[in-house]
């Protein structure tokens, strides 16, 4: 009766085996000819199953025009998968008694504001990290001037107006979790990189992991960012997130990323013992909010989850009656995306070293599909394909009628050189207005400027400087009373002209 048990467990044991080995092999063709079939120059994947890395492997080249291949050594940007790292320092100061969740945020910052003295009372931890503070998008604080430190940053919110109730809505916020990178340093003592490198990073054993790009140039094996300009696509140059650090700043690579899965997945240090206590970890996973449609992925359309939520630092839905907590990053010229069936005790983790090549969905779905439920029928990279050229399409589509719509054979109302001066925000910042060969200039910092070309009226298209940040309106609006200029929008955004001295 033993030896028909034994022979019973060890057949299963070698069917066990023979699938998992199956699996790899087709992922590892699959990951291949999708990163073709969306043109990825490079790409690195990491899965993680009950505690071991199952698969592991770099794909394609670091670089255009260069030979250097991708490895599971090779260096990436983590970009917005750095904000569940930052959810799990302030975890650690929550077990620690130094934070609790719903605490103020005033307690820790006193003197940070919102421009609504309700919220700026009313705001806790937790809404730091939920994107449900009532704030709307605020990126262009730190993509219109680069040099803008991280608290004049958020010095600058204290003219950010809500665009919806606190907790009433969601829309997606970077500088939520750089405010929460402030907590961890006031509650620690230590700044957030120091914290994440030596609290984090050094736990876990990832010892080619850095909190910025400063720290990360030291790294030779680091992949190059790409971007498709005008059907072609080609390097470009660095892009950094080190002034909104905590929301998306750290680097890393898929050796070292894999231990990062598998603490999310097991609660374990490098030497075994757990980082978090239990109930503490689990809260990363609670869904704190509804997330609307529109601010949810367009994956959507295809994957058609019943509902979809924000945890602590992860979006949610359902897939095939589990629970998926996964996050993209995205910056110019790069690409992540982290995913976790947690009751399945798996996880996937991508990097891609081109734009919003969304092929990291594809690869996401097609580990959950192989590994969790041992099916290889869906090609979603096909689907997913079709489904983002189809937007891309919409997306050119809607840029042709716009075009259409300029009225032709006008000009401005002034002289170019009526234009020219500063133009100001408290909240959106300066801009300054120069004539240049003729051409009107934007100029909002030593590296951020757009060259501005006659659209219709007083509306001009400005062309950034980084060609990949496209177009923009510049809309000029004059004074009722006078020949003179009062502001300028730029997509929206108003600043006044400032008088000339």
């Amino acid at each position: 009766m033993k030896k028909t048990i034994l022979l019973c467990l060890s057949i299963l044991l070698f069917n066990v085996v023979g699938l998992c080995q199956n699996n790899v092999e087709l992922l590892d063709k699959y990951v291949e000819s999708a990163r073709n079939q969306w043109q990825v120059p490079g790409l690195a994947i990491t899965v993680v199953q009950n505690g071991k890395v199952v698969f592991s492997k770099g794909y394609g080249i670091r670089e255009l025009g260069k030979n250097e291949p991708v490895t599971t050594e090779t260096l990436f940007g983590a970009m917005s998968t750095t904000k569940a790292m930052t959810v799990v320092g302030l975890a650690m100061l929550v077990d620690e008694g130094k934070v609790n969740w719903d605490d103020k945020v005033i307690k820790y910052l006193p003197n940070f504001r919102i421009g609504d003295p309700y919220i700026t009372n009313e705001l806790r931890v937790r809404d730091l990290l939920t994107h449900n503070a009532g704030l709307g998008n605020a990126d262009f604080l730190w993509d219109w001037t680069p040099e803008l430190s991280s608290d004049e940053i958020l010095n600058r919110m204290q003219f950010a107006t809500p665009a919806y109730s606190l907790r009433s809505s969601f829309i997606y916020q970077n500088i939520m979790y750089l405010v929460a990178g402030k907590v961890i340093e006031k509650a620690s003592g230590m700044s957030w990189e120091k914290f994440i490198s030596q609290r984090l990073f050094a736990s876990l054993g990832m010892k080619n992991s850095f909190p910025n790009l400063a720290l990360s140039q030291k790294y030779q094996n680091r992949s190059v960012a790409h971007f498709d300009i005008k059907g072609k696509i080609q390097t470009i140059t660095e892009s950094s997130a080190d002034q909104i650090a905590a929301a998306g700043a750290v680097w890393s690579t898929a050796d070292d990323i894999a231990k990062w899965v598998e603490f999310l997945l097991e609660n374990k240090d490098a030497n075994g013992k757990p980082l978090l206590k239990p109930e503490t970890l689990s809260e990363l996973f609670k869904p704190q909010t509804m997330v609307t449609p529109s601010q949810f992925y367009p994956t959507q359309a295809i994957t058609k989850p019943h509902w979809m939520t924000y945890g602590l630092g992860f979006f949610q839905h359902d897939y095939r009656g589990e629970m998926v907590n996964f996050h993209t990053g995205s910056l110019a010229g790069r690409t992540a995306i982290i995913g976790l069936l947690r009751d399945k005790n798996l996880g996937v983790y991508i990097f891609g070293n081109l734009d919003h090549a969304e092929v990291r969905h594809a690869l996401m779905y097609k580990v959950f599909d192989l590994f969790a439920f041992n099916d290889n029928s869906r090609d979603w990279s096909s689907e997913f394909k079709k489904l983002y050229d189809g937007i891309k399409e919409q997306g050119k589509k809607r840029e042709a009628e716009t075009k259409a719509k300029r009225v032709l054979n006008t000009k401005p109302s002034l002289p170019l050189t009526t234009y020219t001066g500063k133009y100001s925000s408290p909240f959106y910042g300066t801009v300054e207005i120069a004539l240049v060969d003729g051409k009107l200039k934007a100029i909002f910092s030593k590296n951020v400027s757009a060259e501005l070309g006659h659209w219709q009226f007083d509306t001009f298209m400005g062309a950034w400087n980084k060609s990949w940040d496209g177009e923009s309106l510049f809309s000029f609006q004059l004074s009722p009373v006078s020949a003179d200029v009062v502001s300028v929008s730029v997509d929206g955004a108003v600043l006044n002209k400032l008088p000339k001295k």
